[in-house]
C-alpha cells in the first residue's frame, strides 16, 4: 500500500509530525523500532499511582512549542522541582557545600564569575540561534571551547570549575569539549540572565508525566502506527519513496519524513538524498549518557534544608526531585565509561551511595531504582545533542533543513535538543510537507 508520507520513529517529533500531517488530510503511517512510542521519554508506573520518569522530563517557560502542543492535548502543566524548598548542594571530592558561593569560592571568585557570566549572555545576544553560521566571528567562536573562553578572559580555576560542574549536571559534555558558538546560540534561542537558567529552561513538567505527551499522540494515531519496524533503508525519489524495513518488507509512499536520533539514523542506507546533506547530518553527535531514578516515601531531603538539586563530581553529575520523593539523576558523558565498567549488580548501590553522601543515609533503603543506560541503548546511541568544538561550522547550515521529499525533525534537529526541539522541529516538518503537497 503506498502512503503520502511515512515518518521514521514514533518519538515525541514524529508522533508531532504525523499528527500535524494528518489533521491535514495526509495518509500518514509512522515505523517505530520499539514496542513502544516515546523515543526518548518514557515512564514507569508505581504502585501508588506516581509515575517515574526515565527520560525527558522538564521543559521551560520559553518552550512555546512543546508548551502549545501539551495545551491542545489538554495536558496539565505545572511547576518543576525548580519551585522545591532549600538549598542546591555541590558535591567534590574535597567536600559539600549548600547554597552560594559552592566551597572552593576565594575571595574575588563571586564577583569574577558574576562578570563573566555577563559578557557570555552579552555575547549570545550577537549570535542568531537560526543562523549562527552568519556572525562574523562563527569560525572563532566555534573553534574556542567554553573552558577556552573563560581561561582567555582570565578567570580562576574556581570559577572555571563552578561553570563546569554546571555543564557536567546537564550530561551534554564537558564544557572543555563544548563549541563556544554552540553554548551562545543555545543561550540566544532561550535568552536568560544566566548562561543556563534552571527556571527558563527547567521551570514546568507535565502533571501526568512527561511521556503522557506520547502516550496521548500514540492513541490518537493508533492506526497509523507501526511498532516494532526497525528501517534498514531509504531510498528518494521525487513521487515514491521506498522504505524498507529490516525484515525485508518495503514500504512506499510520497515522502519521508526523519524523526530518529543521528546514531540510529547512520545506520540507515539512505539513498536519492545529497551528499552534502547526508554528510552535515552523519557528522552529528549526541552526548552519552543515564539517567538514575529512585523512589522514597517522602522527599526525606528537605529535612536537612536541601532541595534535592545538586551538581557533583562523583559518577552522578546531579540530582534534582522529579515528583514527591522521587529523586533524578545524571551521569555525563565523562563518567559513562565507569558505570558500564562497574559490574552491573554494583551500579545501583554505588550510585545510591553517591546520593547518601549528598543528603544522608536514608538515600540507601528506596523503595524501588530505575537505572536507563540512554547512551547504549541501540534505538536512541545518546541523551541530548552535543557540540565539540569546531561541529556548529562542520555540520553548517544545513542543520535542520529538508530536502524534499525528504524531511528532518527530532530534538537533534534543534538549536539545543530538548523536548521543544523534538516538538518544534516535528510540527515544521510536518508543515513544510504538507505546503509542498
Amino acid at each position: 500500500m503506498n502512503h503520502d508520507v511515512i515518518v521514521l520513529g514514533a518519538g515525541l517529533a514524529g508522533l508531532a509530525a504525523a499528527r500535524d500531517l494528518a489533521a491535514g488530510g495526509a495518509d500518514v503511517l509512522i515505523l517505530e523500532a520499539r514496542d513502544r512510542v516515546g523515543g526518548r521519554v518514557e515512564q514507569a508506573a508505581l504502585p501508588d499511582g506516581r509515575r517515574v520518569q526515565l527520560g525527558g522530563e522538564v521543559v521551560g517557560r520559553a518552550h512555546t512549542s512543546y508548551l502549545g502542543l501539551a495545551a491542545e492535548l489538554g495536558l496539565e502543566l505545572i511547576p518543576s522541582y525548580v519551585a522545591e524548598p532549600g538549598l542546591i548542594t555541590r558535591s567534590t571530592p574535597e567536600g559539600d557545600s549548600a547554597g552560594d558561593p559552592p566551597h572552593w569560592f576565594g575571595p574575588g571568585d563571586q564577583a569574577q564569575h558574576e562578570r563573566l557570566t555577563a559578557e557570555f549572555v552579552a555575547m549570545a545576544a550577537t549570535v542568531d540561534p537560526d543562523d549562527p553560521w552568519s556572525h562574523q566571528e562563527a569560525a572563532v567562536l566555534d573553534r574556542l571551547s567554553v573552558g577556552g573562553w573563560l581561561r582567555s578572559r582570565h578567570a580562576s580555576p574556581a570559577v572555571v570549575r563552578l561553570w563546569e560542574i554546571g555543564q557536567l549536571s546537564l550530561a551534554s559534555g564537558s564544557y572543555e569539549r563544548t563549541s563556544l558558538l554552540a553554548a551562545l546560540r543555545k543561550n540566544a534561542a532561550v535568552p536568560s540572565a544566566g548562561h543556563y537558567d534552571y527556571e527558563d529552561w527547567e521551570g514546568l513538567r507535565l502533571a501526568a508525566g512527561s511521556a503522557t505527551m506520547a502516550e496521548v499522540m500514540g492513541r490518537e494515531l493508533r492506526s497509523r502506527v507501526r511498532l516494532g519496524s526497525p528501517v534498514a533503508a531509504v531510498d528518494i525519489r521525487p513521487g515514491r519513496c521506498a522504505v524498507r524495513l529490516t525484515t525485508g518488507e518495503i514500504l512506499t509512499a510520497g515522502a519521508v519524513v526523519s524523526a530518529l536520533p543521528v546514531g540510529p539514523l547512520r545506520s540507515v542506507a539512505v539513498t536519492g538524498v545529497s551528499d552534502e546533506r547526508l554528510a552535515s547530518l552523519h557528522r552529528q553527535r549526541n552526548a552519552v549518557a543515564a539517567k538514575f531514578a529512585a523512589v522514597y516515601t517522602e522527599p526525606f531531603w528537605r529535612a536537612g534544608g536541601r532541595n534535592g538539586l545538586s551538581e557533583c563530581e562523583g559518577t552522578l553529575g546531579s540530582t534534582w526531585p522529579q515528583d514527591d520523593g522521587i529523586l533524578s539523576a545524571l551521569v555525563p558523558p565523562e563518567r559513562y565509561g565507569v558505570l558500564l565498567g562497574t559490574p552491573a549488580h554494583l551500579r545501583t548501590p554505588e550510585l545510591l551511595g553517591e546520593i547518601a553522601g549528598l543528603f544522608g543515609d536514608r538515600a540507601l533503603h528506596p523503595e524501588s531504582c530505575h537505572l536507563r543506560l540512554w547512551g547504549t541503548d541501540p534505538w536512541t546511541q545518546g541523551y541530548v545533542t552535543q557540540w565539540t568544538p569546531g561541529e556548529v561550522m562542520a555540520v553548517g547550515p544545513l542543520h535542520g533543513t529538508h530536502e524534499p521529499p525528504f524531511y528532518v525533525c527530532g530534538s537533534d534537529q534543534w538549536v539545543a535538543g530538548y523536548m521543544e526541539g523534538a516538538v518544534r522541529t516535528g510540527r515544521a516538518a510536518a508543515q513544510e510537507a504538507l505546503t509542498r503537497g
